[in-house]
């Protein structure tokens, strides 16, 4: 029997890992230079990208991880040190990236920032890939947990879409320049979750 204080619980993890708020400043830094119908599309395919990746750790996450041999320590180190190298290249990014020169050329389409950086590593971010694992632990949760887990992971996701939609107003009103500063501030916050990420893989390791 599932009962409402787990709801509650798994909602705030899932919440706070994946952080639908926090994914806004991101979105915006990294499609300002596309119009609003991409922009859309760019919201939509990150947000299913994320889905399918959520899921596939909730389904055989653990499985895998466990069948090669990867604690889940290691797991969350690695993924700290990828955010910790995308944070860097949201404070000290060359003017022109290759995906600018892409975009001004019209040869993107937008898949690319949505698979990277918005599903990986903002939405479907390390520490929520550890969330789901070990919110869908076989040893302590049985399937109708497993499966409450999958529909909250759900609903977080559908309304961090709407927040992505709803950032296009934002970005009207700030403008590019604005969208530059909010990156580097994000750099700035996404460098402090990665190290924080890094740390806390050491100490489960190390056992401290």
């Amino acid at each position: 029997m599932i009962e409402i204080d787990d709801i509650i619980s798994t909602f705030i993890v899932l919440w706070s890992v994946i952080d639908p708020i926090g994914t806004v400043p991101v979105f915006i830094a990294v499609t300002k230079g596309y119009d609003d119908t991409k922009k859309k599309k760019i919201a939509k395919f990150a947000t299913l990208v994320s889905f399918g990746i959520l899921l596939f750790f909730l389904v055989i996450g653990e499985i895998v991880l466990k069948s090669i041999g990867v604690p889940l320590a290691a797991f969350q180190i690695s993924g700290g040190v990828i955010l910790f190298l995308f944070a860097l290249n949201m404070i000290f990014g060359s003017s022109k990236p290759e995906e600018e020169i892409q975009l001004l050329n019209g040869e993107d389409n937008g898949r690319e920032t949505a698979v990277f950086p918005l599903a990986i590593p903002s939405i479907a971010s390390p520490g929520a890939i550890l969330a789901i694992v070990l919110l869908t632990d076989n040893t302590q949760h049985g399937i109708l947990n497993q499966t409450m887990t999958g529909l909250v992971m759900g609903v977080i996701l559908i309304i961090t879409y709407f927040l992505m939609l709803l950032s296009n107003k934002i970005h009207h009103r700030i403008g590019n320049s604005g969208a530059i500063i909010i990156s580097k501030i994000m750099g700035l916050i996404l460098a402090s979750m990665a190290a924080n990420n890094i740390l806390m893989g050491i100490k489960d390791f190390f056992q401290l």
